[in-house]
């Protein structure tokens, strides 16, 4: 390392070995690696402090004072800082600026205690130019940014330390509930609700494919195009507009009278019009304008990488950072639409280099954020420097995500200072009379784009002529899209039908929520803030509460539960308004207008009594709610109806479905395992019953046991199917145990002393549909006999033989050696298969290898699948079977493979994302053990500060003076 007399430091290696070849000699720049130190885990805080922060690592009768500590791994980081900065005569904090990078350079400060000058340093983009800029406009550490960073942070761990636990007792063991992640997934849930309600309605019209007739009435040579039908004897028709979620027509529908076709209406019409003549009613054209959107922010980065990339919001955030990091773009993390007057004279420079004067808008286009609480201090998201390079530029240096990624920031930059797309938007209507159905108007519209304007930077360069016909979907479609123009009509022109067909729809339900979708839904309703929605949708994806079917978001049966269970006893904290007033009050916090000491005791303790400003000021906190809540019926938190007596029970082992009415000969109801490829809305009244109607024949009957006589049967259980030995004299408890459906069954006074059958596992290759007697005694009889090995005493010279056999177990296929003194070894085979098929041979030569652990064992067993050469790094990638279960590897990152998928079905592209997502995310924190915990400065003052007599109970802190808060937090701010 080189020594220098000022030290930098930054986050990130890359951004840190960028910023040193721009401030060359006499700078020092180093990385933190994102925070240096965090909240304690309960059971990290020493014993001599449990009752003061053992709960939350949060001291909440001392103003919520936090018990920080440096993590292991961060100790060697934190050394090498402290040994840089004992010979640097200058600090320079040049970590990003927002709270999270404001909060990191104060625990630098607090963490590394320096007795020379600190400078903390901003700029918004890694170039020469603005680094060096940065360093003549230094200020302090924002104290209230910090504020609102910490006060988020301990606000986080009150919320799913509190109602976490309630999840765990009711719902199931290792769930967890966050401010701002249960209200996402409930958003999901309530969609999925919304499909599972929905009334699919069908209704037609016809589409008329028409040409012109010249003056003579024959068919011309001007080019034919579609209509749609859209009134009908007077009445205008209806679409899916025009009925509601049940079924039923809405009040519009109603009040206007619309007329639904239904198939036979609709082909009859479309005979009877098949010879008749369509006459022109009047051709409306109007001028068309199109305006280019602004610049990018974090969020609309996200939705359009999203929809036009198909590049998840992690996947996104991960290409960005990799670009700002390497000086291609701007900070991007940023809700501002702003664009620095460099950034404007450098887009408008671009554009008429690349396209030419005319593409240019008059006069330089500025854009003015509407988002809440935006920082305008920002800018938009865009290409650095003074000078855009174009990706052409840059597409032998980067990666193809961020080329992608880059391109498209690119385009919109430019675009936001190009001339307006403009041309004539088109409408005709035309005339049939029907005998049988009165008359008939059909719709046609176009779009003829005349001068593209910014639509040339995405390649739109030529002029464009199209037209649309209205249908119900499509209405709100930009007329640009289709790709049909209208030729020149006249009002009395007559045309021919070349072709009439009726065309039936459905109404469809709300569509699901993809990344892109939902995190514009999170921005409109300000819900978190853009710089975190990457992570909120990779977290409640990990926690099992959602999972993706292509770019669908679908929630679990499990969120169903979770959801539940918050919105009957804890509405407040998964309200949308509730979720979106806590962001602000992290705003104000963050601008100075609010104290997070005072805002997180209002959350906690409530605002009852003296702190109320009035009697509808008063609310309960956090804590009472928790306190006082009283019984909770996990089994109608756990059940989700369908109907018909049909409902969802989520249990300890997964989701099931029950039929209620439908009792098996025990008395209890039926029940069926739901295929993981099920969505909630798939699973209607039908496919419940008929998936009760599979699962109710109960065992298959193989055979009789030569050797015992008695039934082999193939059953399913809830573990999977499996074979059972019953004999004669167990026959009458098995049916009667086994009709309870491998369940619980709703009373359960006396346990039964039957003997249990013999059972095995089915293997993995095995169908239970077509699982033979053969092989289910196979599977009985394991373990299975596979010989003896000769072994010779070290020390005496005794030749003993140990017996060798083969099994199945918990982790898979193995062999085991039992020597003559009982003593046992083991060692993994690699497939169920060759449980049956290993010789002595085979075994001897496994048992000569060298033991290794669990974990090395399951590594050897040969990979599930190739997928090919990983696009980003070309790493070969495999599925492979773990102790987890199945999951993707290039060698060096792991993803768990999801639910959804199967190792044999997965796209390998889809695989590659996975990863790709993986990758980006970087490796989970793991706790250290046995490491001495460092305390924080601020914690250690704000402790002695109190130590005269501190409040033991809620209700003093509650009942504590204004002042007292105000001098405690003014006094402890490092």
């Amino acid at each position: 390392m080189a020594t220098g007399t000022k030290l930098v430091i930054v986050e990130s290696p890359t951004k840190a070995k960028k910023i040193g070849g721009y401030l060359g000699d006499g700078y020092t720049v180093m990385a933190s690696v994102g925070h240096i130190r965090d909240l304690a885990q309960p059971s990290q805080v020493p014993a001599a402090k449990k009752a003061q922060f053992g709960k939350f690592g949060v001291d909440i009768d001392d103003d919520f004072t936090p018990y920080y500590i440096v993590d292991g791994d961060k100790k060697k980081t934190v050394a090498e800082l402290k040994s840089a900065l004992k010979s640097a005569d200058e600090l320079f904090l040049a970590t990003d600026e927002d709270r999270e990078g404001e909060a990191i350079a104060w625990h630098l400060v607090q963490t590394l205690k320096p007795k020379v000058p600190v400078r903390r340093m901003v700029f918004h983009e890694i170039t020469p130019e603005a680094i060096k800029a940065s360093l003549s406009k230094t200020r302090d550490v924002d104290d209230h940014m910090v504020d609102a960073q910490e006060t988020r942070r301990v606000l986080d761990r009150l919320y799913g330390y509190e109602l976490s636990p309630v999840l765990w007792r009711k719902v199931g063991p290792g769930l967890s509930a966050g401010r701002v992640q249960s209200v996402a997934t409930r958003l999901i849930v309530e969609r999925e609700r919304e499909r599972m309600a929905f009334v699919r309605t069908a209704y037609w019209d016809v589409i008329a494919s028409l040409l012109p007739k010249d003056r003579d009435g024959q068919d011309g040579d001007a080019q034919g195009f579609d209509a749609r039908l859209v009134q009908l004897d007077g009445k205008r028709l209806a679409s899916s507009k025009d009925f509601d979620e049940s079924g039923n027509p809405t009040a519009a529908a109603v009040k206007d009278d619309a007329v639904r076709v239904d198939q036979e209406q609709a082909e009859s019409l479309a005979q009877d019009l098949k010879d008749k003549d369509f006459t022109v009613q009047g051709m409306d054209t109007k001028p068309y304008r199109r305006r280019p959107q602004p610049p990018f922010t974090t969020s609309t980065l996200q939705q359009t990488a999203g929809n036009r990339l198909g590049m998840s919001s992690r996947a996104t955030m991960r290409a960005a950072q990799g670009l700002y990091e390497n000086g291609h773009i701007t900070y991007m993390r940023t809700d501002s639409v702003t664009l620095s007057q460099e950034a404007i004279a450098a887009a408008r420079e671009s554009v008429q280099e690349r396209f030419g004067k005319q593409f240019l808008s008059e006069k330089p286009k500025q854009y003015t954020t509407k988002t809440a609480g935006a920082q305008e201090a920002h800018e938009c998201i865009r290409p650095a420097g003074s000078h855009f390079r174009s990706p052409d530029e840059l597409a032998a240096q980067l990666p193809p995500d961020q080329l992608k990624l880059y391109t498209l920031i690119w385009r919109r930059t430019l675009a936001s200072q190009m001339a307006d797309a403009t041309g004539s938007t088109a409408t005709v209507k035309i005339e049939a009379q029907s005998a049988k159905h009165g008359t008939a108007i059909f719709q046609a519209s176009g779009t003829v784009i005349e001068f593209p304007g910014f639509l040339k930077a995405f390649g739109d360069g030529k002029q464009q002529s199209q037209s649309a016909t209205k249908h119900d979907e499509k209405e709100g479609s930009r007329a640009e899209e289709n790709n049909a123009s209208l030729p020149v009509m006249a009002k009395g022109d007559v045309l021919s039908a070349e072709e009439l067909r009726a065309d039936g729809h459905e109404t469809q339900p709300p569509a699901r929520y993809t990344e892109a979708t939902l995190v514009k839904t999170l921005e409109a309703r300000e819900i978190g803030r853009p710089s975190t929605y990457a992570s909120i949708i990779s977290t409640i994806i990990d926690r099992g509460y959602v999972y993706e079917r292509g770019r669908a978001l679908i929630p679990s049966w499990l969120a169903f539960s979770v959801v539940t269970l918050l919105e009957s006893k804890f509405p407040k904290y998964v309200d949308y308004q509730f979720t979106a007033q806590m962001e602000n009050g992290l705003d104000m916090i963050a601008h100075g207008k609010e104290s997070g000491k005072d805002w997180l005791t209002r959350f906690y303790f409530g605002t009852g009594g003296e702190s109320a400003h009035s009697a509808e000021d008063a609310h309960e906190g956090l804590q009472q709610q928790v306190a006082q809540l009283g019984e909770i019926d996990a089994r109608a938190i756990n059940t989700i109806e369908i109907g018909d007596g049909l409902q969802v029970r989520v249990g300890r082992y997964g989701p099931y479905l029950e039929d209620t009415v439908e009792l098996d000969d025990a008395g209890n109801p039926k029940r069926a395992s739901i295929p993981e490829t099920i969505a909630p809305d798939e699973l209607t009244v039908q496919a419940g019953h008929e998936l009760i109607a599979s699962n109710a024949g109960g065992p298959r009957e193989l055979g009789k046991d030569p050797k015992t006589g008695g039934t082999v049967e193939v059953r399913k259980g809830r573990f999977g199917p499996y074979v059972a030995l019953v004999q004669p004299e167990e026959a009458a408890a098995s049916a009667v145990e086994q009709g309870a459906g491998e369940g619980k069954t709703k009373k359960r006074t006396k346990k039964s002393t039957a003997p249990k059958p013999k059972m095995a596992s089915l293997f993995k290759t095995m169908d239970p549909e077509t699982l033979t007697l053969e092989d289910a005694l196979k599977l009985l009889g394991l373990p299975r006999e596979v010989g003896t090995i000769e072994e010779q005493d070290a020390e005496s010279g005794k030749t003993t033989e140990a017996s060798v056999t083969a099994n199945n177990g918990r982790y898979g296929p193995y062999l085991t050696k039992t020597a003559a003194d009982g003593s046992t070894d083991t060692r993994s085979l690699g497939s169920e298969d060759e449980i049956f098929l290993v010789d002595i041979a085979k075994a001897k030569e496994l048992f000569a290898q060298p033991k290794y652990g669990r974990k090395a064992r399951g590594s050897a067993k040969p990979p599930l699948r190739e997928l090919g050469a990983d696009p980003d790094n070309g790493k070969p990638v495999t599925i492979k079977d773990g102790f987890y279960g199945a999951y993707i590897t290039d060698g060096e990152t792991n993803r768990t493979l999801p639910k959804q998928y199967t190792p044999e079905a997965i796209e390998a592209a889809e695989a590659f994302r996975l990863l790709a997502e993986k990758r980006a995310a970087g490796p989970s924190k793991r706790k250290s053990r046995g490491t001495r915990k460092s305390v924080s400065s601020k914690s250690t003052s704000r402790s002695s500060a109190k130590t005269a007599k501190k409040p033991t109970k809620a209700t003093a802190t509650r009942k504590a003076t204004s002042t007292k808060r105000k001098s405690a937090s003014s006094s402890k701010r490092g």
